[in-house]
């Protein structure tokens, strides 16, 4: 088995072995993982964070040691916490990193960082402040940053600055936490999930006060929540139909 860690800002997680297959997600500076499998100049991986899997591009990652995945993977996060920042190789050149870049490595790629972290569990009532960084980022399927972000990538990043893990997906995140009867017994921060016709769970928004959500639609956005689902301020109709509401905090 080899191991890797990301020393470029944003690369994208493919579903196939091919610049133009679907991008899946994307893993941001720092992070790291196992390498499943090789073929020709992609490899497979699966995120020590997650567990997700895909394909990237080999020239896109740097090789690094068991011992030094096994370290950084049981490391507490330290987090960058500006919307994006640089980090300076031993050469002095520099490279851009995104919200949520992990800099445990930094001293493994020689690099250094003088910018602000954010470490360790915070308060339940941080993650809604959290999530307004994330206001009017673009709907980018696959993607985890301000400049692009999906449903689910968004609901991650947001629990993940705060010190908490989710799973990848909307219908992985349906999985965790405590479902809760009632929108009323909900508070900040809780999720809302949301499902199609066939009953599959296809969206999720984060919860806030009177009756308010924030999720990735379009743009991460404000709308309102309701028994039926949420309803769209700007179309005056309802987008996604309220499946069900899990406290995970």
């Amino acid at each position: 088995m080899q191991y890797g860690i990301c020393n470029l800002s944003i690369v994208p997680l493919r579903l196939e072995a091919s610049d133009s297959s679907e991008m899946v997600s994307q893993i941001l500076y720092g992070d790291v993982f196992k390498i499943k499998d090789i073929r020709k100049s992609w490899c497979k991986i699966q995120l020590a964070f997650d567990k997700y899997e895909g394909w990237i591009d080999t020239k896109q990652y740097f090789k690094i040691s068991k011992e030094n995945y096994n370290t950084l993977r049981e490391d507490k996060l330290k987090l960058s916490f500006d919307l994006i920042d640089c980090v300076v190789d031993k050469n002095q050149q520099l490279y851009s990193i995104p919200l949520g870049s992990q800099l445990n490595g930094l001293s493994l790629l020689e690099h250094t960082f003088d910018g602000k972290i954010i470490e360790g569990r915070k308060e339940k009532d941080n993650l809604i402040p959290t999530a307004f960084s994330y206001l009017n980022a673009p709907y980018l399927w696959g993607g985890k940053t301000p400049f692009g972000i999906d449903c689910s990538g968004f609901t991650q990043m947001v629990y993940k600055l705060n010190g908490y893990k989710l799973l990848r997906d909307a219908s992985q995140q349906a999985t965790q936490g405590e479902a809760l009867s009632f929108i009323e017994e909900s508070e900040p921060g809780d999720l809302a999930f949301f499902d199609n016709t066939e009953g599959n769970i296809i969206h999720v928004g984060i919860i806030m006060q009177d009756h308010h959500i924030i999720h990735a639609h379009g743009k991460v956005r404000i709308d309102r929540l309701d028994h039926s689902g949420i309803y769209n301020v700007d179309t005056k109709t309802h987008t996604h139909k309220l499946r069900v509401i899990k406290k995970v905090i």
